[in-house]
């Protein structure tokens, strides 16, 4: 037989199991039991054993030779984890810490003053490695900056004396919301107390969620892509000197698109509505005298209505 198949090209195994064929029913051959192979009811134990309410949360390992102090023994180790496994228990078995999900910050600001906006961002020093720190606080609906100050360090403390110094400024009118991000400045001890003598709630972005206080991040994007913007600061005094410039180029000199191209300024002191009605006779006219070079009679930009963080209607 082994020189008749090897003549042939025919292997031996094929020859003997199509020559001694074995009755069987549907499906795949039976499979044969080792001799050692624990039964269903042993395994049914074993599965018992690590179920246990004492054991629930130990490792097939902790089980395992706890049994054996007792005076029992099951299986190996192993096997304990072959027949989780196959009962689809093989996963993580203690208790694991559990989070609700973060709220989702939702503000909305009708007129300026009531939601305020605030963040902290790193400006180059004079060498690698030495940042300042710029604090900024905005208002949402107008994108008015009510208060900065840029320090060598991110403190709550001086966040804190910021957002006071602020509300002094206003004659005491303090916002009804002030939001920022989760860093550790902005969850300070002392800035919270603050919050709370003044009356104002806090309310901070989800975890590792940029998108949460556009309003802040886009400013702090205009700012650092002025054309005049260094690569680096001399020194602290000079970052100051810089963005007093800035600041006072953003609020009144900047049209901002979000607000109708009209400046933060004229937004957050009222002056906004007859700036946007000389804007409309400006375009009126230009109309009057030559309407066929418009499509429709031209309007100006409207002015803003609201302003809202995670407006529910657009997640919606």
């Amino acid at each position: 037989m082994v020189k008749a198949c090897k003549l042939v090209g025919r292997s031996r195994a094929t020859q003997h199991r199509q020559g001694n064929p074995k009755p069987r029913v549907h499906g795949p051959w039976p499979k044969a039991q080792h001799p050692a192979e624990l039964s269903p009811a042993e395994r049914a134990k074993i599965l018992a054993v690590l179920n246990r309410q004492d054991y629930a949360d130990l490792s097939p390992t902790q089980v395992y030779v706890r049994e054996l102090d007792e005076g029992r023994y099951w299986c190996s180790q192993r096997t304990m984890y072959r027949v989780l496994a196959e009962a689809k228990m093989g996963g993580e078995r203690r208790r694991q810490a559990t989070h609700p999900p973060r709220k989702i910050p939702e503000l909305m600001a009708t007129k300026p003053c009531d939601v305020w906006s605030w963040d902290i961002s790193k400006m180059r020093g004079p060498a690698k490695g030495i940042w300042y720190h710029a604090y900024v606080v905005l208002d949402i609906f107008s994108r008015y900056v009510v208060g900065w100050r840029i320090e060598r360090i991110e403190d709550g403390q001086l966040a804190a004396d910021l957002v006071q110094e602020i509300v002094a400024d206003t004659g005491g009118n303090p916002p009804g919301y002030l939001h920022a991000d989760g860093g550790a400045a902005m969850t300070s001890k002392a800035l919270a107390s603050l919050l709370v003598d003044m009356d104002i709630t806090r309310s901070h972005n989800r975890p590792r969620t940029s998108n949460d206080n556009p309003f802040s991040e886009a400013q702090f994007k205009t700012m650092k892509y002025v054309p005049d913007y260094p690569e680096r600061f001399a020194s602290v005094n000079e970052a100051r000197t810089w963005m007093e410039g800035f600041i006072t180029y953003y609020n009144h000199e900047h049209r901002h698109s979000g607000i109708g191209h009209h400046t933060p300024a004229s937004v957050h002191l009222g002056t906004a509505a007859a700036v946007h009605e000389q804007r409309q006779a400006t375009l009126d006219q230009a109309y009057g005298k030559h309407p066929e070079r418009f499509a429709r009679r031209p309007a100006a930009p409207p002015l803003p209505v609201k302003a809202a963080i995670n407006d529910p209607a657009q997640r919606a």
